[in-house]
C-alpha cells in the first residue's frame, strides 16, 4: 500500500533569480540554500514505500545542445538499466523520469522544479552548459534536492546540493595549458561561445598566460548555436598564434572547424585544443575538419582498462556497434553509480543523509578510480590530452601520472588568487 507523503509547496524560480544565476559565475556559492527558501523546512515528497524509487534525467534532447546531450541521456539510461539488473538501490528499482531542457537555461530550471516537486525524484542527473547549471542551482538549493552534473566546467563554484562528476578547471583547462607550454607554445588565440563557461574559463586562461609568459593574441565569442565564423577564423589566421584554445559548444563547432579549414588552417599549422569536442561530436564536425586536432578531457573511449572495456562493450551492445563513448557520457554513467554508493553507504535516500555519507565514496569508473571530495562535492579525475585520429577516435598523447584532487576555486595557484572574488 502506498504511503501518503507531504509535498512541499513549489518554490518558483523568478526571472530575477534566473538572471542572478546566469550572471553569478565569479563568486563562490554558499553551501546554504538561498535566503528566504525553505531548504530545511517541509518534507520531501520522495516515496520509498514501494518497490521503485524515482530518479530524474534532464538533458537537451532538442536545440543546439542536443548533438551532445542526447548521448549523455543514453549513458545514464545504460547505468540505470545495469543498476536495476543488479538489484537496484537498497533493493528498489530505479524509475526514470526524463525531461528535455531544450538547450534553454530557463527551461532547465522549470523542468528541474517539476522533477523535484511534482515527480518527487530522489535525485536528478544531467545538464550540460554552465548556463543550464546556474539556472538550476537555486532550484535545487531552495528545495534541498540533489543534482549530479556530469560535464567539465569553469570551476569557481560549490554547492552542497550539486555533485560535480565532470572535470573542474585544474583537472582539464590548466593541464591543457601546461601541455601547450611544454610543447613550446608562446601565444594563443581564444575562441568561445558567448555564455558562462567560455567567458569564465578564458579569464582563468588569461591569468595563467600572464603568469607563464604566454601571450593571448585575441579573444572572440560567438552566440551559442552560431554558424557564422568567417570573421573570427580570419582574425585567428591573421594573428599567427601558435595555437587556439577552443571553448565553443554544440553545433557551433561544426561551422567553426569547417571554416577554419577553408582558410587554410590545419592541425599542423595552428593546432586547436578543444574542451567540448569528444568522440560523439567528431562525425558531426567532420573527421576531415578535425583530424589531428587536440582535445582535453579525463576519459577517452580508447582507454585500455578492464572497467572501460566493459563500459564500451555494454554501451555498444545496447545502442549499436557504430556508437562511441565520450567523457561527458562516462561522467554521467559514473554519477549514477556514485549516487548508488552514497545511498547505500547512508542506508537512506534522504538528502541530508546522502550528503553526509558522500565524502570518500569511490567508484572504479571507466576513466579510473574516482573519489568524492567531501569539502566541495567534486571528484578526483585524471587529466588527459588526446589527438583525434584517422578512425574518428581520440588517442591519449599525454596523461597525468595520477588522479588529481579537485580544486574548483584554484586555491593552490598563486596566480589565480583574485579569480574567485
Amino acid at each position: 500500500m502506498k504511503v501518503s507523503v507531504l509535498k512541499r509547496a513549489f518554490i518558483p524560480l523568478t526571472a530575477a533569480a534566473v538572471a542572478t544565476a546566469l550572471a553569478g559565475c565569479g563568486s563562490q556559492i554558499s553551501n546554504q540554500a538561498s535566503a528566504g527558501s525553505s531548504a530545511s523546512g517541509g518534507s520531501s515528497c520522495v516515496d520509498t514505500s514501494g518497490s521503485n524509487v524515482k530518479v530524474g534525467f534532464i538533458n537537451s534532447l532538442s536545440g543546439t545542445m542536443a548533438i551532445s546531450e542526447s548521448t549523455v541521456f543514453d549513458s545514464l539510461s545504460l547505468a540505470a538499466e545495469e543498476i536495476n539488473a543488479a538489484g537496484g538501490v537498497l533493493g528498489k528499482q530505479l524509475q526514470v523520469i526524463s525531461e528535455d531542457g531544450a538547450s534553454e537555461p530557463t527551461k532547465f530550471a522549470e523542468r528541474a522544479g517539476k522533477l523535484i516537486q511534482q515527480d518527487c525524484t530522489a535525485a536528478v542527473f544531467g545538464g550540460w552548459t554552465s548556463s543550464s547549471r546556474k539556472a538550476m542551482l537555486p532550484v535545487f538549493e531552495a528545495n534541498d534536492a540533489l543534482l549530479f552534473y556530469p560535464v567539465q566546467y569553469e570551476g569557481l563554484e560549490a554547492s552542497k546540493n550539486i555533485f560535480y562528476t565532470g572535470a573542474t578547471t585544474n583537472q582539464q583547462i590548466i593541464p591543457a595549458l601546461d601541455y601547450l607550454a611544454e610543447q613550446g607554445t608562446k601565444s594563443i588565440f581564444l575562441v568561445g561561445s558567448d555564455y558562462v563557461f567560455p567567458r569564465t574559463a578564458n579569464k582563468i586562461i588569461q591569468a595563467y598566460a600572464t603568469a607563464h609568459g604566454m601571450k593571448v593574441l585575441g579573444e572572440e565569442y560567438a552566440p551559442l548555436g552560431s554558424t557564422e565564423f568567417s570573421t573570427i577564423v580570419n582574425k585567428v589566421r591573421d594573428s599567427k598564434a601558435d595555437a587556439v584554445f577552443n571553448t565553443l559548444n554544440g553545433d557551433s563547432n561544426v561551422a567553426f572547424f569547417r571554416q577554419y579549414k577553408s582558410v587554410g588552417l590545419t592541425a599542423e599549422s595552428m593546432p586547436v585544443v578543444s574542451v567540448s569536442i569528444a568522440e560523439e561530436e567528431v562525425p558531426g564536425v567532420g573527421l576531415e575538419n578535425v583530424e589531428g586536432q587536440l582535445t582535453a578531457w579525463d576519459y577517452y573511449q580508447t582507454l585500455d582498462t578492464p572497467a572501460n572495456k566493459k563500459f564500451v562493450a555494454a554501451f555498444k551492445a545496447k545502442f549499436g556497434a557504430d556508437r562511441v563513448t565520450s567523457d561527458p557520457m562516462e561522467a554521467a554513467y559514473t554519477s549514477l553509480y556514485l549516487w548508488k554508493a552514497m545511498v547505500e553507504k547512508a542506508g537512506s535516500f534522504e538528502v541530508d543523509k546522502v550528503q553526509a555519507a558522500a565524502g570518500g565514496v569511490t567508484f572504479d569508473a571507466p576513466e579510473g578510480k574516482v573519489t568524492v571530495d567531501a569539502e566541495n562535492n567534486h571528484i578526483t579525475k585524471t587529466p588527459r590530452i588526446g589527438k583525434i585520429t584517422s578512425n574518428g577516435l581520440i588517442e591519449t598523447v599525454w596523461s597525468s601520472p595520477a588522479a588529481v584532487e579537485p580544486d574548483p576555486f584554484l586555491t593552490s595557484y598563486d596566480w589565480a588568487k583574485d579569480l574567485a572574488k
